[in-house]
């Protein structure tokens, strides 16, 4: 088993385009700007190329380890140390009766939306409670890393 490279790549991109949407000013742009204290004048002031650039490498960082949170079989594969030549021959049999399990992209979708609601949402709203931000803050944020978690998980386990 190996890492697909474009599903990785793909699902880095989703991160953007879901957050291209989500905080539109029509679907939550504009609650969030309010939650977050921002103005429009500071969303221009921006360096757009550093934000999206950086933006785009963690997206890539998070696709890259979420085949060990949606794939089950990468914890078979660690256990070979990352190197399936030096597996004992149970380990071939066993990938090949269970090489393919659970390897959908609605399964990926369960185990993304889980860590979204598991490590994502905890992370920003213990961060937000420091930050005195309230509620909305916190359910905007971690619900679009909710949502991009839960497409990300599906496009990394259901692409072969």
């Amino acid at each position: 088993m190996e890492m697909n490279f474009l599903a990785i790549l793909v699902a880095a991109v989703s991160a953007l385009v879901v957050g291209f949407i989500w905080y539109n000013p029509k679907v939550f742009g504009t609650a969030w700007m309010k939650a977050a204290s921002i103005t429009e004048e500071q969303i221009k002031g921006g360096n757009m190329a550093k934000i999206f650039g950086l933006a785009l490498l963690f997206a890539f960082m998070l696709a890259f380890i979420m085949p060990t949170i949606v794939i089950h079989q990468m914890g078979a594969m660690s256990l070979t140390g990352g190197d399936p030549t030096k597996a004992l021959p149970s380990y071939a049999t066993f990938m090949a009766d269970y090489g393919n399990a659970y390897r959908t992209f609605k399964h990926g979708a369960l185990h993304g939306f889980i860590a979204g609601i598991f490590i994502a949402l905890p992370i920003l709203g213990t961060n937000a409670l420091f930050e005195r931000k309230n509620a909305k803050y916190i359910l905007v944020n971690s619900g679009y890393w909710i949502v991009t978690l839960t497409i990300m998980g599906a496009i990394i386990c259901g692409w072969k």
